[in-house]
């Protein structure tokens, strides 16, 4: 299988067919020159990191740009914590049980999401993106659950434990109450690459530049998420699975479940990013976060107008002009602490 492009987002200077098409293989991404390999992930001890993104972590699995990773991923809770909310023994992941029994100390931490990987992908150097294409999500486990606390905590009564939620795989659906019914729209809240070196170990809890706790709600199976690379081999990592959210994720949680999933990983030479940006079957998305939702919206409002004067030979009053006219504006996720988290959504059937 080989990866397509579309040639009109870049700038070549051959004029040959076929020079343009060995341009492509050989520099817009890197090391596909072989069939991509898929690559079975389970989440164990030893393949998790606990709470963090890092560039000093070991990658627990090496593959070459262009190959698929098939991978668990286990929601952010422990046993206990699942017990107390009500769920059966028999039905809590023996792997949960054994990451959280075995995974302590200063192996675990300082945030609290627990993440498959880091993943080595062969080529990834500082400077260059990394092409994260979701290519199926499947739920592990028939059960979520949903907390409270996040954005406005005093609506929360203390005396009620978290919510779990049975999730219905063939209608795609949760029942929030009777009569109240949920959709289910499954993504992986946690993608993320080793921040740059110098941060060092950089807590799961907040996005960033190198994307981690995203929480964006666009992220299903279908949808390409590219990252800036920050140090050799990106390290990519996964997790904090997710059923259904809305923007905001309010409440500190969406319901947050355990996911496999199918993920392939590519090198992109010649992309310089300074944020995440993302594509959907529908969207352009970009991105950006910080403590202040100002910054962080103006800073998601100039990436799509700087995506679309690079892309759509726009002047940026003109791109500008066009976010205005037909982009979304969204506050991704406001409880993910420092950072708030924003994203513009523009439609791609606007370009005809």
């Amino acid at each position: 299988m080989i990866a397509t492009v579309d040639i009109g987002n870049f700038a070549l200077s051959c004029s040959m067919r076929r020079i343009i098409l060995i341009s492509i293989l050989t520099t817009c991404t890197f090391g596909q020159t072989s069939t991509p390999k898929v690559h079975r992930l389970e989440a164990t001890p030893d393949t998790v990191a606990y709470g963090y993104y890092w560039a000093d972590a070991k990658p627990v699995l090496r593959i070459a740009s262009g190959d698929t990773i098939d991978v668990d991923t286990l929601l952010t809770n422990t046993p206990a914590g699942l017990a107390r909310a009500g769920v059966p023994a028999d039905k809590i992941q023996d792997s949960l049980k054994a990451i959280v029994e075995k995974v302590t100390g200063d192996s675990r931490g300082p945030g609290g999401h627990i993440l498959t990987g880091p993943v080595y992908i062969e080529g990834a150097e500082p400077g260059d993106a990394l092409e994260v294409k979701i290519l199926s999500i499947d739920f592990a486990i028939d059960y979520g659950y949903n907390g409270c606390s996040g954005f406005i905590p005093s609506n929360c009564d203390r005396s009620v434990s978290q919510k779990i939620f049975a999730l219905d795989k063939k209608a795609m659906t949760a029942e929030f109450l009777p009569g109240i019914v949920v959709p289910l729209k499954p993504f992986f809240g946690s993608m993320g690459v080793a921040p740059a070196p110098e941060l060092g170990r950089v807590s799961s809890n907040p996005p960033g530049k190198h994307a981690g706790n995203l929480d964006n709600r666009e992220l299903v199976a279908g949808s390409t998420l590219y990252i800036p690379v920050f140090a050799p081999g990106a390290l990519f990592e996964i997790g904090d699975g997710h059923a259904a959210q809305g923007d905001g994720e309010v409440d500190q949680t969406a319901i947050e479940t355990s996911l496999r999933g199918r993920v392939q990983l590519t090198v992109r030479k010649g992309m310089h990013l300074t944020w995440p940006r993302a594509e959907t079957a529908t969207d352009y998305i970009s991105m950006a976060s910080d403590e202040d939702l100002k910054v962080a919206t103006t800073a998601a409002i100039q990436e799509m107008v700087d995506f679309l004067a690079a892309t759509r030979k726009l002047t940026k009053h003109q791109a500008y002009q066009v976010v205005s006219l037909a982009g979304n504006v969204a506050v991704t996720q406001l409880v993910d602490k420092p950072n708030v988290g924003v994203h513009v959504r523009l439609p791609k059937n606007i370009f005809k």
